[in-house]
């Protein structure tokens, strides 16, 4: 069984000094903290698997596609594969619990080659 302190988890990513740090891999899930300082900007790039956000402390909006939503502690948002998304106006030093499923970076068949058959 895997366990984690979430206190434990945040202490150990400021410790690293990087804005992402990965705690938990299985092949069908990973999981990680990610944190971005008050007036940051978010470089994040659409990912090629689903992923959640759990707002675990500070205050921003999220541009998801089309759409746009304040966050704070306690929000959860959804974003599907290969959606543009990134955080921004940071208002409060942000702290999230990132879930990507299957596992963030796990090897898929790139669509060249799914367009060639």
């Amino acid at each position: 069984m895997d366990a984690f302190s979430i206190p434990d988890l945040l202490s150990g990513q400021d410790a690293s000094q990087v804005r992402y740090l990965e705690f938990l891999r299985k092949d069908s899930l990973s999981m990680g903290i990610y944190t971005l300082p008050q007036g940051a900007a978010d470089p994040q790039q659409p990912h090629a698997e689903d992923e959640a956000y759990y707002v675990l402390g500070g205050r921003a909006s999220i541009h998801v596609g089309g759409e746009e939503r304040a966050v704070a502690p306690g929000d959860l948002i959804f974003v599907a594969k290969d959606v543009e998304h990134r955080f921004h106006t940071i208002t409060a030093d942000l702290s999230l619990l990132v879930f990507f499923a299957p596992a963030h970076g796990t090897p898929q068949v790139s669509r060249a080659a799914l367009q060639k058959t």
